[in-house]
């Protein structure tokens, strides 16, 4: 359950204000059809995240528990400081419009979700804990959580979320999770 948790906690903080967030407020001004986008969002995340999370788990077969302890703890660390670092949305990445509504959703999110903070997240939480459908299915809601407000409200919320705020706590939590792995937390888990 832990997981679970932390995965959905960290990936809907670290959401916010991140260039998949950018895209599903532009995605909606420009469709105005939420249900599609939405839908479109849930396949390519739980897409996206599924291999993700396969690759952490495979990633854990490659290295003795003391060396995941380590990668782990600083790639949580540099999650923390990336997490600081205010994303840019490339407008290329929503021109697709020839695949409609959802497919546009799908195909813009899944290649703009590719070596994201969210995706990387996922990668080392699923090796972190061994679990990959709870890091999967959290990582999935967390997106969901930050990502269907933005396309349900669009603009009424854009600025009114305070986004340094968001970051900073989400940046806090990797740093947190970043060390207490390196200082052993994880070896319950075989990390």
């Amino acid at each position: 359950m832990d997981a679970f948790l932390i995965s959905t906690g960290v990936v809907a903080l670290a959401e916010i204000g991140d260039k998949t967030q950018l895209l599903a407020f532009i995605l909606a001004a420009k469709f105005r059809k939420p249900i599609p986008i939405i839908l479109g969002v849930l396949v390519s995340t739980i897409a996206n995240h599924a291999f993700a999370g396969a690759l952490g788990a495979w990633i854990t077969s490659l290295a003795s528990p003391e060396t995941m302890r380590w990668i782990l703890g600083v790639s949580f660390i540099g999650m923390a400081i990336w997490t600081l670092i205010p994303d840019k949305f490339d407008e290329s990445e929503a021109k697709f419009a020839r695949f409609g509504v959802f497919g546009t959703t799908v195909i813009a999110f899944f290649l703009a979700e590719m070596g994201d903070k969210t995706q990387v997240a996922t990668v080392a939480l699923a090796a972190q804990y061994h679990a990959f459908v709870p890091v999967v299915a959290g990582t999935t809601l967390g997106m969901m959580i930050a990502n269907v407000p933005a396309v349900l409200l669009g603009d009424r919320i854009a600025g009114k979320i305070p986004v340094r705020i968001v970051h900073a706590i989400a940046a806090l939590i990797f740093a947190i999770i970043g060390v207490a792995t390196l200082l052993g937390a994880g070896k319950s888990l075989g990390v």
